[in-house]
């Protein structure tokens, strides 16, 4: 291999990185309302502990707590899709991929299991859900 197709490669895969960070800046410019920054402190705590119990209860699926341990583990890597330095969506990615995670655990594990495992308050459980996507607890 050539370093022109090398070269190109690389060029092509910082251009498909810049188009995502455009897309991922304009979805938080255009979603604010998903998850405000006091909701999503506020929500750290009780997220934690959920993942933490999800991860001991031997009824759940070993898929779902393999999930569940690779996001801990991004969340407690250095390294990050976009750097937290950047403005605006250096912590969005780190929302996006707990977003989509949580959205595949309640898919798997079922809401039961997540209403069961939720150390929080009510309106706690409907922020996560929000933020999952998927609406408000039935």
């Amino acid at each position: 291999m050539g370093w022109e197709t090398l070269a190109g490669v690389i060029g092509g895969v910082l251009v498909v990185y810049a188009v995502l960070l455009l897309l991922l800046w304009a979805y938080a410019r255009r979603h604010p309302e998903t998850v405000t920054m006091k909701d999503a402190l506020r929500l750290l705590p009780d997220l934690l502990r959920l993942i933490r119990r999800l991860l001991a209860d031997r009824s759940v699926a070993v898929g779902v707590r393999v999930r569940l341990a690779l996001l801990l583990l991004y969340l407690a890597s250095p390294i990050d899709l976009v750097p937290d330095f950047i403005p605006v969506i250096g912590y969005a990615d780190d929302v996006v991929i707990v977003a989509l995670v949580l959205r595949s655990v309640i898919s798997r594990a079922g809401a039961d299991a997540v209403r069961r495992h939720w150390p929080g308050t009510p309106e706690g459980l409907a922020v996560m859900l929000r933020l999952a996507g998927l609406g408000t607890p039935a």
